[in-house]
């Protein structure tokens, strides 16, 4: 297993995670992703390290905390061996203050999560959403208590946009407080607007991406073929997606272009897509799930191999969208916007 530096921090991690929304599988929205329970939960736990992988994702929102509870229990006596990462903001109860990044929400979401995990501290906690209520300040102050508490290792974030993650930065600098090491994204072949601000900002800010979704809920996991049925179980089939509407036209282009780097690799069209973005600039760790031990080992083989620059060019233009202003414009004038080197 490859490891990286997490960011501009000291921290260095599997190139893959092992994301763990499919433990629990309560309510209808966690149900379509998995239900893996503790005896199967500890089989894939061990799987991944064995095979070097040593980082584990989870938040407190999956499955309203059995997510947490079930990944506690599987790492039962390997705390020492683990890497751990969790996430706070969104509804976690009914009350005014059971949601957000407020520093009264922060407190009390991570000694509970502390207690499902059954651990001390956690190596990366994530904000999981830019709260634009409660003032930058107030979040990342609470944030640096944690980690002067030794509670949390490293303070990183999710979803945020290009001038949230600007100004947490900026407020960190300020004040001298723990700064986002890394930012928990989505992105893939079917979903690169990351590309537009985020890794530009990355790159100048060091800030590792940490990818969720990289297959983007399924999609490029080899089930999808131009021409026949869609697939009557996983994720999208049982409502368990995320994000916009992907028309039909550029689905399958991207599509056959895996399928025919696939038969050239003779790898997986999963494979394929998952070594894809692991060799994107600024990624540090790509977060893959699994509903069962047998996909987990074949999203473990996207590792110990790379595309080819030819086979990277072909599926950065099957895949590439037009960006939208100002965007566009900025890349009209590349002497003064540097891009990314498959962008020139």
């Amino acid at each position: 297993m490859e490891y990286r530096q997490l960011g501009a921090s000291g921290l260095r991690v599997p190139v893959l995670s092992f994301g763990t929304g499919t433990f629990g599988g309560t309510g209808n929205f966690f149900k379509a992703w998995g239900n893996t329970q503790v005896d199967e939960a500890t089989r894939m736990v061990n799987l991944c390290l064995d095979a070097g992988l040593t980082l584990f994702d989870t938040a407190n929102v999956y499955s309203q905390g059995l997510s947490e509870e079930i990944l506690g229990k599987a790492i039962t006596g390997l705390r020492d061996k683990v890497l751990l990462s969790t996430k706070a903001t969104f509804k976690m109860g009914a009350g005014p203050n059971d949601f957000g990044s407020s520093r009264f929400h922060i407190t009390k979401a991570c000694e509970d999560s502390l207690k499902r995990l059954n651990t001390d501290y956690v190596d990366i906690y994530h904000m999981h959403g830019f709260d634009g209520i409660t003032p930058v300040e107030e979040t990342l102050s609470a944030l640096n208590d944690l980690v002067q508490s030794g509670k949390v290792r490293y303070i990183a974030c999710s979803n945020f946009s290009g001038w949230h993650l600007m100004k947490s930065l900026s407020v960190s600098e300020r004040y001298g407080w723990s700064r986002y090491v890394a930012h928990q994204a989505h992105y893939s072949l079917l979903s690169r607007e990351f590309e537009w601000e985020l890794m530009p900002l990355a790159l100048d800010q060091k800030v590792g991406t940490i990818v969720w979704s990289p297959l983007s809920a399924g999609r490029l996991g080899g089930k999808y073929r131009r021409g026949e049925p869609l697939p009557a179980e996983g994720r999208i089939a049982q409502g368990g997606g995320e994000g916009p509407a992907i028309p039909e036209d550029f689905f399958y282009h991207i599509i056959d272009t895996l399928d025919e780097i696939a038969v050239e690799t003779e790898k997986t069209v999963a494979q394929v897509a998952l070594n894809w973005v692991i060799q994107r600039p600024t990624v540090s760790n790509v977060v893959i799930g699994a509903r069962n031990e047998e996909q987990l080992r074949q999203n473990l083989g996207a590792v110990g191999w790379k595309l080819s620059v030819d086979q990277i060019k072909r599926l950065d233009q099957a895949s590439e969208k037009a960006p939208v202003y100002p965007y566009w414009h900025q890349r009209k004038n590349p002497d003064l916007n540097p891009l990314p080197e498959f962008y020139r």
